[in-house]
């Protein structure tokens, strides 16, 4: 699975991808992640990506035609045989959830619009964008936060990504019944609080019973 991830920073990323599931996650080649710089797709000096909003108003908004160029460029790369999505990072859209990570896992390519300044040009959520996300009710300086969270959510999802292969199965929001339960780890005891004796004893049937009863309930399906 690719993830083109489209910025006008691209190297706030290179901490983040370069660090544990994700790393290993690409050195065995579940996962390729490309970062690419919109700056390469403008034709002035200036290498200019915004400009002032018509009917006036504070800030500016990110252009349409480098956004163009880039999809145009990179689909022209993607073989037709491979499935592709584009996504726009947007405070209007609409909010991401466990079920769109699993949704998405599904595409070969998945393309990542990050936003900037005071929004995008409403031309590309119209017509090049094939969904907007938001990641919380909440306003970020851009959208490369986010794309790091949904290329996490999405890839370790993948077979092989996690160490444990139950892990992705057992998580809080893969969950259909409800959300998450305590755990704990050594030592059994600490500054006098202990675990749970039912977490120690081994009865796999009572651990799983105790767990169903200290979760959350989740109003999802």
């Amino acid at each position: 699975m690719t993830f083109h991830i489209i910025t006008i920073f691209p190297n706030i990323f290179d901490s983040y991808f370069n660090e544990s599931i994700l790393k290993r996650a690409r050195e065995k080649k579940l996962v390729d992640i490309k970062i690419h710089n919109l700056r390469d797709w403008t034709t002035d000096r200036h290498k200019t990506v915004d400009d002032t909003p018509y009917g006036g108003g504070a800030g500016m908004v990110m252009k349409v035609e480098p956004v163009y160029k880039c999809l145009q460029d990179l689909k022209s790369q993607i073989s037709s045989s491979k499935s592709t999505r584009v996504v726009l990072f947007s405070a209007k859209g609409k909010r991401y959830a466990q079920a769109d990570a699993k949704r998405l896992k599904k595409y070969d390519n998945v393309i990542l619009i990050c936003g900037r300044y005071e929004g995008v040009d409403e031309r590309v959520a119209k017509h090049l964008a094939d969904e907007e996300i938001s990641i919380g009710d909440f306003v970020l300086t851009g959208g490369e936060i986010p794309a790091m969270a949904v290329v996490d959510s999405i890839a370790r999802l993948i077979p092989g990504a996690l160490g444990n292969i139950e892990s992705p199965k057992n998580e809080s929001h893969s969950r259909k019944n409800y959300l998450e339960y305590p755990q704990y780890t050594k030592p059994a005891e600490f500054n006098k609080w202990k675990v749970p004796e039912v977490l120690l004893g081994g009865d796999h049937k009572k651990i799983e019973s105790w767990r169903k009863k200290h979760s959350k309930i989740s109003k999802k399906a």
